[in-house]
């Protein structure tokens, strides 16, 4: 039920493809409205302010021209470039400079008592003046120019007018004016055209939005598909690792956990299958001496006692060891600290291993110079190098020979137990601690341990902020090892 309602809520959402598409046509839309808006609503405002800051800014080059006698070649470049009328007028009121281009012709008609007024003006206002009149009102009032600035207006002109003073003393009037084109034929044109581009645009963009969401989602789909065969416990599928780099980088990703998640499944059954025969061992030899000593007389000896004692024994340390392990991993764990002696602790391990040594013909040597104190939870390093023993017992040579090692450099203690084994294949270290692993596929039973010893030491000594490792080739045996800080 509860499937079927997140499936349900998923299929309410849009998917990536189109909501990738309504992200392009959105933009696109907006991109068409700016382009409408600042090529025909504002394109006459544009054009009126860009008009305007090139009178002032030519006004500015004239008047620093007009400061040099020899200026009249100067001043007709700017007009002739810049398209502009400039008339200087002296304070007796004559011409002193006109130099008309194009329309601003117009302006040359001003009469005095049109100058006149203009000049009232600067000096009222202190400073320059800029406006802008219209061709067809331009006397209406010989004694104010005309402000209107109704876009319909036939011709319109931009004025700009100022009192200087030169550098000899005297003062000048100048009068700088250029004419404002009506834009309506340009907007028109601007229009027609932008109506067969917006439609263009609009067909060529969603075609383009439409393969570009598609080819997005695309990859991630197929990944879709992948990704739920994988929670079907297919382990094989395989994840495309094309198209663009953070979907690439996904199905690498997706990759490595299927592979990973394959290792687990196998070493899973694997450990089913190794726990099953450990546990079935133990009570198969306990049923059988058991009927024995009831059914048979005179088997009731301390030999066979011994037997039951001993595969109960062997029970109990493989449920212990897979408690153990089961704690480690969960993390509820915790650890008792305290400071203590790392050689006499390993000592008095050693002597558990007297019997092993005399009954069955093993060597293990302790090559140590000094004993030497770390800061630790004894019970559990105890463990640490009780497992690490056990193993070497295992896998140790014909010669059934362990060396165990105690170093001491720069503050740090490496406890390192070597066996005289076949050895370990290169690739196959990495994963020797790895819970559930075992070098050897074929399962055999122990000499003495559980076959959970390595995954325990790993988890222990990682509790401790442990450095530990191992070294091995093939033929010569293996060397595990930890070390720790010296007190």
């Amino acid at each position: 039920m509860k499937h079927k309602q997140i499936r349900k809520h998923l299929n309410n959402k849009m998917g990536i493809k189109w909501k990738v598409f309504c992200y392009l046509a959105v933009f696109i839309l907006i991109t068409l409205a700016l382009l409408w808006m600042f090529q025909i609503a504002f394109l006459d405002d544009f054009y009126r302010a860009i008009k305007t800051n090139t009178i002032k800014s030519t006004a500015q080059t004239v008047e620093k021209q007009l400061q040099n006698e020899h200026s009249t070649d100067q001043l007709e470049n700017i007009a002739t470039k810049k398209d502009i009328f400039i008339r200087v007028i002296n304070a007796d009121g004559t011409d002193r400079y006109i130099i008309a281009d194009g329309p601003g012709k117009a302006l040359k008609k001003l009469s005095k008592e049109d100058l006149s007024g203009l000049k009232q003006q600067v000096d009222q206002n202190g400073g320059p003046i800029l406006q802008i009149s219209g061709q067809k009102k331009w006397n209406k009032d010989k004694h104010k120019i005309d402000t209107d600035k109704t876009k319909n207006a036939f011709n319109q002109f931009i004025i700009y007018t100022n009192n200087v003073i030169l550098n000899d003393g005297n003062e000048i009037f100048v009068l700088i004016g250029t004419m404002i084109s009506p834009v309506d034929a340009t907007v028109e044109t601007l229009r027609t055209q932008l109506v067969c581009i917006s439609i263009i645009m609009v067909l060529f963009c969603v075609v383009l939005a439409f393969l570009i969401s598609r080819n997005i989602s695309k990859p991630i789909v197929k990944i879709n598909r992948s990704a739920k065969e994988l929670a079907r416990g297919n382990y094989q599928v395989r994840f495309e690792e094309g198209g663009y780099r953070e979907v690439a980088e996904l199905g690498a990703t997706l990759n490595y956990a299927a592979k990973e998640l394959s290792t687990v499944e196998n070493l899973r059954k694997e450990l089913i299958a190794n726990v099953s025969h450990d546990l079935r061992t133990p009570l198969t030899m306990i049923t059988a001496y058991s009927e024995i000593m009831r059914d048979l007389p005179g088997e009731n000896t301390s030999e066979n006692v011994q037997v039951i004692i001993d595969e109960a024994t062997r029970l109990t340390a493989l449920v212990n060891d897979m408690l153990d392990l089961s704690k480690i991993q969960a993390g509820s764990d915790s650890l008792s600290i305290k400071e203590f002696n790392l050689t006499e602790s390993i000592n008095t391990i050693l002597m558990r291993y007297a019997k092993l040594i005399e009954n069955d013909g093993y060597h293990i040597d302790f090559d140590y110079e000094d004993d030497v104190f770390v800061e630790a939870d004894e019970m559990k390093m105890s463990q640490v190098i009780y497992n690490l023993i056990n193993n070497a017992i295992n896998y140790t040579g014909a010669d059934k020979r362990v060396i165990i090692r105690q170093t001491v450099k720069k503050g740090l203690v490496t406890i390192s137990i070597t066996d005289t084994g076949k050895g370990i294949a290169e690739e196959e270290l990495p994963y020797i601690w790895d819970r559930y692993y075992k070098v050897d596929k074929s399962h055999k039973r122990s000499t003495v341990g559980t076959g959970l010893g390595l995954s325990i030491v790993k988890g222990i000594l990682e509790m401790h902020h442990a450095e530990y490792g191992v070294t091995s080739k093939l033929g010569k045996g293996s060397t595990f090892y930890f070390i720790m800080q010296c007190k």
